[in-house]
């Protein structure tokens, strides 16, 4: 059974920790991660402190984007196991007293799914192609996009079949768009979240969950200068032809009442790129529980950036009755050791494009700052999510060889654009060995740098001031602080972040170049780095406090 962490609100303080399932541990020697491997690892997550794991997709996939382009949403693909192997994995989490979160992907297909084929097979006009957003080109004969909407992978977001007509792909060519105007659509995927909620699943990530409803009204309209922007970044304006349409709600009220109707009631988290004051529209009581706040990924290392971002979180989730989600990395963006390491203002695709040189990243503050931002992040009411290889330092991987790389952007834009395969290499589980402990075989299927094994687990196992060792400490003394959401900012030096959570944990972060005096009276829980010889905070350097017995500070 699932352990009671609190009720069936346990969401909202817990801890998640992302597991990409190609990268975490490979059991068959495949080169490629699957349930069994990541079964026969949840214990490293259970000791880590986690509450929850979130799988991203396992479904019968070709592959063209990881995973992300599902051929059968209720099945396993092969190369990860079987509906079995799924079983065992979520038996094997429950007795840990881990929660099992998995993705679900409701914005497009891939091209080999059934109804896509049968669209391809019927002709304009047709019930199947309904399922889908064809249209008929512009121009003398079609030969023109209905629109000039461009995919989020890079070129337009339209691909024209043999008999004229174009279909709809937010982001590659073999991941068409549904449309959900359409029953069949809202009828299918009711019934893929009955099919996992009555396997036991605790709840539901939603990939691209601003995306689903479009604006269909011909003619279509323009976007006039496309959508350039990275992933999860908020459109321009609140009147978008796809994103972020008002009718996307209409999906998340019916969906909450079939997550509800489950005891105890499942969860469900939005992966919703839009502006900060739409956010809150998301997680409002009849939707969806929470929604991924990348804001505080994008924050620039500031302390008043920070400052910012945590009031606006924390301002806009209270207005509908939840509290924030806080996440530093993910299988989209650059791990943030990385974009700590860099100046600000780079590009970080157009860095990573250039083969990560130019500038060089300041390794050594990327790290101080990474630990600093752990015990920030982890101290702020909410929900933390994890990414897989954070606690344990790694850094994005900038050199793989071009041959190697597998993201779709690569190809779509013509090589300018390296993609999200650095943060994706498989995590190494010892010090040693051809793939660091990720499987039995030779290699993983994305390479892994030489060195890889220093950071692994098994290097880290105990070694006091490790990234690991700090991440089990925190996580274990933020369970003694939950149940008291207040939060309090207490007056700060320059350059300085500074705040009370609950009644006994006070946060200090130092973002500035000087050391600062930390207050008398203040016991040391646990601090980032070293403190100075006289007990000082370092720059880049984070404390937990426990206030002194007048609750002064």
């Amino acid at each position: 059974m699932v352990k009671d962490t609190t009720t069936a609100d346990w969401w909202r303080e817990s801890v998640v920790y992302q597991i990409y399932v190609p990268s975490f541990a490979d059991a068959d020697g495949d080169g490629i991660g699957d349930l069994r491997g990541i079964a026969g690892r949840l214990g490293h997550v259970a000791r880590l402190g986690a509450d929850a794991v979130w799988l991203t997709p396992f479904y019968p996939s070709p592959w063209a984007d990881a995973g992300y382009d599902v051929a059968d949403y209720r099945d396993v693909d092969p190369r990860h196991g079987t509906l079995d192997d799924f079983r065992e994995l979520l038996a094997r989490a429950h007795g840990l007293g881990l929660r099992v979160i998995i993705d679900v992907v409701p914005n497009h297909v891939s091209d080999r799914h059934p109804w896509f084929q049968e669209a391809l097979a019927s002709p304009p006009g047709s019930a199947a192609r309904d399922r889908f957003v064809f249209r008929d080109g512009r121009g003398e004969n079609g030969e023109l996009p209905p629109a000039d909407w461009q995919s989020k992978f890079g070129g337009p977001a339209w691909t024209r079949v043999p008999d004229g007509q174009w279909y709809m792909h937010i982001f590659a060519a073999e991941q068409p768009d549904l449309n959900w105007d359409n029953g069949d659509v809202w009828a299918d995927f009711e019934k893929t979240l009955r099919f996992w909620l009555d396997l036991g699943v605790d709840g539901f990530r939603i990939d691209v969950a601003h995306g689903l409803r479009k604006d269909l009204t011909p003619p279509l309209r323009d976007t006039h200068g496309g959508d350039t922007a990275p992933l999860n970044a908020p459109p321009e304006g609140d009147d978008h032809p796809f994103w972020d349409r008002d009718e996307v709600h209409e999906v998340y009220r019916a969906w909450r009442k079939i997550t509800d109707s489950y005891d105890p009631p499942r969860v469900t988290v939005a992966e919703a790129g839009v502006s900060a004051h739409r956010l809150p529209l998301y997680t409002r009581p009849d939707e969806l529980h929470q929604a991924f706040n990348f804001f505080y990924l994008r924050c620039p290392w500031d302390a008043c950036a920070f400052r910012e971002v945590v009031d606006t979180s924390l301002a806009e989730a209270r207005a509908v009755g939840t509290l924030p989600t806080w996440v530093l990395s993910n299988h989209d963006v650059m791990r943030h050791v990385t974009r700590y390491a860099l100046p600000a203002g780079v590009d970080h695709r157009a860095w990573l494009t250039a083969g990560g040189r130019d500038p060089e990243p300041d390794t050594a503050a990327g790290e101080l700052r990474a630990r600093s931002a752990a015990l920030l992040t982890l101290a702020l009411p909410g929900t933390s999510y994890l990414y897989q290889g954070e606690e344990l330092g790694l850094p994005e991987v900038a050199d793989l060889p071009e041959e190697a790389l597998r993201d779709p952007m690569w190809e779509r834009t013509g090589h300018r654009v390296r993609g999200r395969d650095g943060c994706r290499v498989p995590m190494p589980w010892t010090r040693e060995g051809p793939s660091y402990g990720f499987g039995p075989g030779e290699a993983a299927w994305l390479p892994q740098p030489a060195g890889w094994g220093g950071r692994s687990v098994a290097a880290q196992e105990g070694r006091p001031g490790s990234f690991l060792e700090l991440y089990r400490e925190a996580l274990r003394l933020r369970r003694e602080a939950l149940g008291d959401v207040s939060f309090t900012w207490l007056p700060a030096r320059g350059g300085e972040l500074a705040f009370r959570k609950g009644a006994g944990l006070v946060c200090r972060v130092n973002f500035g170049a000087d050391p600062l005096p930390l207050p008398a009276g203040e016991r040391v829980l646990l601090a980032s780095g070293p403190l100075t010889p006289d007990g000082a905070l370092p720059s880049d350097t984070a404390v937990w406090l426990a206030p002194g017995a007048s609750g002064a500070s």
